[in-house]
């Protein structure tokens, strides 16, 4: 008879980077954390510190991986996979550029670009894109806690944790697109094997 036997799965975006202090699409663009940034990532470091955490997986961004360096204080023993699949949507043509002045100056493009599931801004991703890349990184990443019986953490970006929001919680397209920041919160979905 085949147990049944549990396995936590954490998920949490980086804490506040520059460019998401000054309201810049970001995307690709490696901005660090702020001061702040740094702040907030200690205090989900420490929520963190008495949970068991075997593997760690990470954006190659900078501002991912300073937010998972906080919790690795608690966790030295911890591997860490450093996987593109989970990297930001690839804003384009608008990355680097400040939200507030795009959307004053293309208001009808604005929320197509920003939050649209299916639309791509001009030489970037849509949302349909990075689903589909992060749900190939979602299942490897389940079938390996199943195989292995172990916990494991997720730090990534909040366009590529919406798509794992949404696996988990069965949200709608328009669902996930409505989230707004996800971050300074820790998800966390049980994995029966």
């Amino acid at each position: 008879m085949k147990r049944n036997i549990k396995s936590n799965l954490y998920v949490i975006t980086h804490c506040e980077s520059c460019y998401n202090k000054r309201g810049i699409f970001t995307g690709r663009i490696d901005s660090v954390l702020t001061k702040e940034g740094h702040i907030h990532a200690r205090l989900l470091a420490k929520k963190l510190e008495k949970i068991q955490i075997d593997l760690a997986y990470t954006s190659p961004l900078k501002r991912a991986r300073q937010t998972l360096k906080h919790i690795l204080k608690y966790h030295p023993d911890t591997k860490v996979i450093v996987d593109k699949r989970i990297i930001e949507r690839d804003y384009g043509d608008l990355s680097g550029k400040s939200k507030e002045k795009y959307k004053k100056e293309n208001p009808e493009l604005y929320p197509v670009y920003h939050r649209s599931y299916k639309t791509s801004p001009p030489g970037g991703e849509s949302m349909i894109e990075v689903e589909k890349r992060v749900l190939s990184f979602i299942e490897a990443v389940i079938e390996k806690m199943k195989r292995e019986n172990i916990n494991v953490l997720i730090v990534a970006h909040s366009n590529s944790v919406r798509p794992i929001i949404r696996y988990f919680e069965s949200l709608t397209p328009e669902q996930m697109m409505k989230m707004e920041d996800t971050r300074h919160r820790i998800f966390r979905y049980e994995i029966r094997n």
